[in-house]
């Protein structure tokens, strides 16, 4: 295993299930949350404000903002008077192309694939799933959602979370299938065997770069 797969996925289809599934077939690590431990770690923030502003949107003006002052480092005075949500971008960003460096892994989330535009041995997947599914994902996750509406809600204000920060932080679209090499529906294919399909297709990817 050559190569680099980004997750990006919808809230309850089960793409966290699935990256930590593919890492394990293929034998390489797999970063969600543990992406927060090394951002923390490299920048010198600590892990409960690397959470707190974890995948959260921003605007268009501050994205330009965020992206002239990453050219410029972190020590620049713009770096120093941003805030922190943004500030907790950058080390995320870092953090990704460093691990992508260190060999192949699976990135869940994070705009991994835009951090990663400059890499060329990268796979983008995105996970969709159908809502009943996705609900009763949610439902069996958190004890404390107890109805569908419930599970509805939690689901659309994280995926509009999501949608946010990506077309901000990115210059594609969140979950349209141009954005990425593979988009599966969970749904149809299940955990497993949606798993396999990414590892199989990562294969055929591989090979094609072998000529």
């Amino acid at each position: 295993m050559e190569t680099i797969i980004t997750i990006g996925r919808e809230f309850g289809s089960g793409g966290r299930e699935i990256g930590e599934l593919v890492a394990k077939k293929c034998g390489i690590k797999c970063y969600d949350k543990e992406l927060i431990a090394r951002a923390a770690k490299e920048s010198g923030f600590c892990e409960e404000m690397i959470e707190t502003h974890d995948e959260r949107p921003t605007n268009s003006f501050m994205y330009n903002l965020v992206m002239d002052t990453y050219s410029f480092g972190y020590n620049s005075s713009s770096f120093v008077d941003m805030p922190i949500s943004h500030k907790v971008f950058l080390a995320q960003f870092d953090a990704i192309k460093n691990l992508a460096k260190e060999g192949p892994c699976v990135i869940v989330g994070r705009c991994a694939d835009y951090a990663l535009s400059d890499f060329h041995n990268v796979v983008n997947v995105f996970i969709t799933g159908d809502e009943e599914d996705k609900i009763a994902r949610i439902r069996a996750r958190f004890a404390d959602i107890t109805s569908d509406d419930k599970a509805r809600d939690m689901m659309n204000k994280k995926d509009k979370q999501r949608r946010s920060y990506y077309n901000y932080y990115s210059s594609k679209k969140w979950g349209h299938c141009s954005s990425y090499d593979l988009t599966i529906n969970s749904s149809a294919l299940g955990i497993e065997t949606s798993a396999d399909f990414i590892v199989d297709f990562v294969k055929r990817f591989e090979e094609s770069k072998r000529g």
